[in-house]
């Protein structure tokens, strides 16, 4: 089998910003080789079955040499591979990516390439900074800063760039910042002309400073890579257009650990109010099979009046029991249905099923208590295995029959590692936790039992009393939803901003 490479442009961070095709190719990638500046959003993109090749160079460290990134691409392709190159920004914008084709080129090695967003557009338009207007400027330029082999500013004819008039676009310029502003104040440029350094764009992290061209080296000490330098009359608009920052989670970098195939519904809300956030699942779900005590129980639907689910996963492992099975909604005529919250209230209802119950707090105990006051004959409890006793304990209480069957088990993902391993590096700002299952499952990847130093967001006071038993400083949504995550969050952010 023959392989082949893709090279993907990643954006400049801003997962958001990587094209439908470039995460449509990482998710069926064999091997991803990526880039050092690449997007932690756009990391969490990866599946976990994808072996890592990290190939980063920064300024002045270029652990593996360029020669060599050829040489994994061409090896891992002639091994039958399936190959993205993660490269930031643009592969072709001073990217490198011509040198990588050339090798794959003379092998007759099958290739693609995905064009990026590049961080010299994004960058200043999450700065606020139009890199074109018709009352300004009608060009734009864009430069290099980096000379190949050499850590000075590479030879650039600055008379030519101020005879353009356009907006001036430097990459990878702040150690050459004060002899970039020097050269282009001896071509002539004006001392007072509006210029900008934006550092960590997209990200959270991001910010700003603009000054005039002479100021600049003096503004932008304290600014590292990377980082883009703009100079033109478009940075006076900066302040006026500047909109990143204003979202209300702007510069806050939240780790989301629930199971992948839930992230959505609390990773987008988060992401349209401003946060940066990094997809960490720290628990798989595993679907018990072969399950002989669900195939008694679906022969039998008839010996319960309740079906109970305590999560969204639970639904989906019970609706593909159903399909598996040959069975369809009908089997379920009758029965009344109670969920543990609202987002499994919800899993229900994109299936076309209505619930009856959901209890006002997101807890097992309040479940059993609500299902307690409804007196079923039987209630047959879907759910995963070394669940919550509490739910249990409540029915045994009200003298409720019921049957306990697990539906799956819960294991620790890899993620969880890398996940502590960000928020001890001070990447993470919060970890939001959905259940107490996520927290068990996370510190249980982690390697360590002890979770000082993580500040947790939590859904539920069982899911912050686990969190706490474990060290970590606790913050809990006033309900059980993810609109109250968003809240809490939101709280937060704007306790620190004061």
């Amino acid at each position: 089998m023959k392989g082949k490479v893709y090279l993907v442009g990643a954006g400049p961070a801003d997962g958001g910003l990587l094209t439908l095709k470039g995460y449509r190719l990482l998710q069926q990638a064999d091997v991803v080789v990526h880039d050092a500046l690449i997007g932690l959003e756009v990391l969490g993109m990866i599946p976990p079955e994808a072996r890592r090749i990290p190939v980063g160079k920064r300024a002045g460290n270029h652990p593996v040499p360029q020669e060599r990134i050829n040489e994994i691409l061409l090896e891992e392709a002639q091994k039958g591979r399936m190959v993205v190159r993660l490269k930031g920004g643009d592969p072709f914008l001073f990217g490198r990516g011509g040198e990588e084709l050339e090798l794959l080129a003379r092998h007759g090695v099958p290739f693609e390439v995905v064009p990026g967003v590049t961080s010299a557009l994004a960058v200043p338009a999450y700065g606020g900074i139009p890199v074109t207007h018709r009352d300004y400027c009608s060009s734009v330029h864009l430069i290099t800063a980096h000379a190949q082999g050499c850590a000075h500013a590479p030879d650039i004819d600055y008379r030519a760039l101020v005879r353009l008039g356009g907006t001036l676009v430097f990459l990878m310029g702040v150690s050459t910042l004060p002899a970039i502003c020097r050269g282009l104040l001896e071509a002539g440029m004006d001392p007072e002309m509006p210029a900008a350094i934006l550092e960590r764009g997209t990200t959270a992290r991001q910010r700003r400073a603009v000054s005039t061209l002479a100021q600049l080296p003096q503004v932008a000490q304290g600014f590292s890579a990377p980082s883009v330098v703009i100079v033109g009359k478009v940075c006076a608009l900066s302040e006026r257009f500047a909109w990143a920052e204003k979202r209300p989670l702007a510069g806050l970098r939240v780790a989301v650990t629930r199971p992948r195939e839930r992230m959505s519904a609390l990773s987008g809300p988060l992401r349209e109010l401003g946060a940066e956030v990094l997809e960490l699942p720290a628990i798989l779900l595993q679907p018990i099979s072969p399950n002989l005590q669900l195939d008694r129980a679906l022969e039998h639907l008839e010996a319960y009046d309740w079906l109970v689910f305590t999560s969204p996963g639970g639904v989906s492992c019970f609706w593909d029991a159903l399909k598996e099975r040959r069975m369809d909604v009908r089997r379920l005529a009758g029965l009344r249905l109670a969920a543990i919250g609202r987002a499994t209230a919800q899993a229900l209802e994109a299936r076309g099923l209505l619930v009856d119950l959901v209890p006002e707090e997101y807890s097992a105990d309040a479940l059993g208590r609500a299902l307690a006051l409804q007196g079923p004959r039987r209630a047959l409890l879907l759910r995963a295995k070394n669940a919550s006793p509490d739910l249990t304990a409540r029915l045994k209480e009200a003298q409720i029959p019921y049957e306990d069957l697990p539906l799956y088990e819960t294991a620790a993902s890899p993620e969880a590692a890398r996940a502590r391993e960000l928020v001890e590096r001070g990447e993470v700002d919060y970890v939001a936790f959905t259940s107490a299952s996520t927290v068990h499952s996370f510190m249980k990847g982690s390697g360590q039992g002890d979770g000082r130093g993580i500040r947790a967001a939590c859904i539920g006071r069982t899911t912050a009393a686990a969190a706490r038993a474990y060290g970590m400083e606790t913050f809990v949504a006033e309900q059980a939803t993810m609109e109250a995550m968003c809240a809490l969050l939101q709280k937060l952010q704007e306790k620190e901003r004061s």
